[in-house]
């Protein structure tokens, strides 16, 4: 890992912006590759799916709309072990998820003037589930429990097919899905399938959804942005990213562990330390390496860790290390503090924050309740993780009476007109016009 210092420098917000480590190349092309995908969809419909599915992950004849039986097959052959693990997660995140659904809110105004304020839910969502260098079942309770919760009715679920299981979608996230419920299931992956669910695709009776959700790759994230006005999406929730804040009192071997663990996501994944002792920095770049090196994944997070995203930062002291992980907004941040938990008030920007050493990102990634799909990219400085929140709408139901118009009728025509817009003021005016007739006729 490289070593960012920024002791003694005064940064200004764009300067700590600037000495953020990302890998901005790889994502401006995967946004070109990306759109082109989604537009071979939309364009191709399963034709172009099924050439996808040749190229990128070495398939092809199989089943795209996956049969039930299968589904049946996968949980059949569910041990009981990872069984009882999946339900423990939908049990916890089916309760944190209901603290994301507001009630509905009446405000009386005035007498007989009233404005109700509701979450309505979306109809259809599509709900995407990576599987290219690793399995999810995770990440379909993480999904498929918010929506549900939010009161969502359909729910469609892509996830890439498998050539190693004859092109069938992994047969534990087929059985994760089956556990909740969900028979509608796509086997296609990456960028293809977020425009499948953006456009819909008529050969496959794959009607167009109103929200995707979902994580993946950088891929994955770049087509969300380029059906951006055609559905509603979740954040770009795209290669993943971890930023442990230590001080001298951090376990550099917990440190390294957690770093670690989020790089054999991807290649592309983001691994970063910011610390303002330089002796934990130089003890935790060691305990990296040679954890690192015995690693199952270890090709994989030797790329990510030496890559321009990934690096150790070091900073003055903690003001410094909360503008800059504020600055970075990272997907997941971890607070390795002597006082963590007084901390972390001013760490304001990241997809989720683990406060001190026992509460790794991998409990976030499992068992925490909370949920895992969260914005990347630095965009946990404006969005939200997914939660059933999500697949809701705010809506405002407007209720006045005749008597509550009349309150606000001459303030509506002076507006009206400052504003030159006359026929707005008319609109109301014309409520009253049997009003003004019958005190003539009086």
């Amino acid at each position: 890992m490289r070593t960012i210092d920024l002791r003694g420098r005064r940064l200004s917000p764009a300067d700590m912006l600037a000495a953020v480590p990302r890998a901005a190349q790889a994502r401006a092309e995967a946004l070109e590759t990306a759109a082109r995908i989604v537009d071979g969809v939309r364009t191709g419909g399963e034709a172009a799916l099924r050439d996808q599915a040749e190229r990128f992950d070495r398939v092809t004849g199989h089943d795209i709309r996956v049969p039930e039986a299968h589904i049946a097959e996968a949980l059949a052959a569910l041990t009981p072990q990872i069984r009882t693990a999946l339900e423990e997660a939908i049990r916890r995140v089916r309760q944190a998820s209901a603290a994301q659904v507001p009630e509905t809110r009446v405000t009386q105004i005035g007498d007989g003037a009233l404005i109700t304020q509701r979450w309505q839910p979306v109809n259809r969502v599509g709900v995407y589930i990576p599987g290219g260098k690793a399995v999810y079942p995770s990440s379909v309770i993480m999904n498929v429990v918010p929506a549900q919760v939010a009161g969502v009715t359909e729910i469609a679920l892509a996830s890439p097919p498998q050539a190693d299981q004859g092109g069938r979608v992994h047969p534990v996230i087929l059985a994760a899905a089956g556990l909740l419920g969900i028979t509608e299931i796509y086997a296609m992956g990456g960028a293809g399938a977020i425009g499948a669910f953006a456009w819909g695709v008529s050969d496959l009776d794959l009607d167009p959804v109103d929200v995707i959700s979902g994580p993946g790759n950088n891929y994955v994230a770049s087509a969300k942005r380029a059906v951006a006005g055609v559905v509603g999406t979740d954040s770009e929730a795209g290669a993943t990213e971890i930023l442990i804040v230590a001080d001298s009192s951090a376990n550099a071997r917990l440190v390294a562990a957690d770093l670690v663990s989020q790089a054999e996501h991807d290649e592309q994944a983001s691994a970063v330390l910011v610390t303002d002792d330089a002796d934990l920095a130089q003890r935790v770049a060691v305990e990296v390496s040679a954890r690192a090196e015995t690693s199952l994944h270890r090709e994989r997070i030797g790329v990510a860790l030496s890559g321009p995203q990934s690096a150790i930062v070091l900073v003055d002291d903690r003001a410094m290390a909360a503008a800059f992980s504020n600055a970075y907004a990272p997907e997941h941040l971890e607070l390795h503090l002597e006082d963590a938990q007084e901390a972390a008030a001013a760490f304001t920007s990241a997809g989720a924050i683990f406060v001190g050493e026992q509460t790794p990102v991998s409990l976030g990634d499992y068992m925490a309740g909370s949920n895992h799909v969260l914005p990347t990219g630095g965009q946990a400085r404006y969005a939200p993780g997914l939660g059933a929140y999500t697949y809701l709408r705010p809506q405002q139901v407007i209720s006045y009476d005749h008597a509550a118009l009349a309150a606000v009728r001459e303030g509506i025509v002076a507006l009206s007109n400052v504003e030159v817009l006359p026929a707005h003021g008319e609109a109301v005016e014309a409520r009253f016009q049997d009003d003004a007739q019958g005190t003539a006729t009086l």
